[in-house]
């Protein structure tokens, strides 16, 4: 039960990055703000070569460009608040607009880490059971994966907005990160959180152990399939197709899991607030980044679309 006399709280302050001075927030807003239209701009292109070029008009590329499109509205839902706490550190967000934070950071979060999940099946199909790829891996089934991603995002993102703020809140108003996240608005409630932090793990385990489980069960199976190519070139070519979702797959739940995964005992929430920076900030960009240096046919899309002449010419 909320203690007697306690006022009720309907606003809160982050607390952030408020304990640096001046020029050290300046200098992370350049920072921040510098990686924040990297991103879009990053992720737009992605979307605008994936939708003009036909060779791209295949499940993969369907599931990058679902991927950069949720990206992006990640990005949205938290970094312009963050930008604007850098400069006015004592700026005050009203109880409604944190859970509309919390509810769009967490869909598209998950719905992110389903989307890698499905990117992973289309290339464990592609690898394994070529010869039925395009049957398998139809528009239909496309669709239908990358809504469903977007349903467990948006079921379990109203689980966990409405176990938290079902919670009051009185006297504690100063959240501990630089945006509305469970853990640290847990920490603000003043009654017991034990059924609350059950349920928060419970959605932990179920948005990230179990994609783990189903994208780690894939690429053993293809490294497998890979391992048994005879030509060397056949191996190279089927690693280079999983190496660009790989690599965002392994610092995407990498980031995620130690936060939310890891004990109550054992959460420092400075230390989960630098790792946040990486999967709020960093990880985004990363999409971008990361298919467009290292797959060849997005490169060559990117030259065609300004002009320049394919390097395979």
């Amino acid at each position: 039960m909320p203690k007697k006399n306690s006022t009720v709280v309907t606003e809160f302050l982050f607390e952030g990055f408020s304990s640096f001075g001046w020029q050290h927030r300046l200098g992370l807003f350049i920072a921040f703000l510098t990686l924040y239209l990297l991103t879009l701009s990053g992720n737009v292109i992605i979307v605008t070569i994936i939708r003009l070029d036909r060779h791209l008009h295949t499940p993969m590329y369907f599931f990058l460009s679902m991927l950069s499109i949720s990206e992006t509205f990640y990005t949205i839902a938290i970094i312009p608040r963050m930008l604007a706490g850098l400069l006015n550190p004592r700026q005050a967000i009203d109880i409604q607009s944190c859970a509309t934070q919390l509810f769009f950071y967490l869909t598209f979060g998950i719905n992110n880490c389903f989307l890698l999940t499905a990117m992973g099946y289309d290339r464990y199909v592609a690898i394994c059971n070529p010869l039925r790829y395009s049957v398998i891996m139809g528009k239909k089934a496309c669709i239908l994966l990358a809504s469903g991603s977007l349903g467990i995002g948006l079921s379990m993102a109203i689980v966990q907005v409405t176990s938290v703020f079902g919670l009051p809140f009185c006297d504690g108003f100063i959240i501990a990160h630089f945006f509305c996240d469970v853990r640290p608005l847990l920490k603000l409630a003043c009654t017991d959180t034990t059924i609350n932090e059950i349920i928060n793990f419970v959605v932990s385990v179920c948005v990230l152990v179990l994609p783990m489980g189903l994208v780690f069960i894939s690429y053993v199976v293809i490294i497998s399939t890979i391992i048994k190519i005879s030509s060397a070139e056949g191996r190279k070519k089927a690693f280079a197709t999983c190496a660009s979702h790989l690599t965002v797959v392994i610092i995407h739940y990498g980031c995620a899991s130690i936060i939310y995964l890891k004990p109550k005992s054992q959460s420092s929430l400075g230390q989960d607030r630098l790792i946040s920076v990486t999967y709020t900030v960093i990880t985004p960009l990363l999409n971008p980044v990361v298919y467009s240096l290292r797959n060849k046919e997005v490169k060559e899309a990117l030259r065609k679309a300004i002009g320049l002449r394919p390097l395979s010419s």
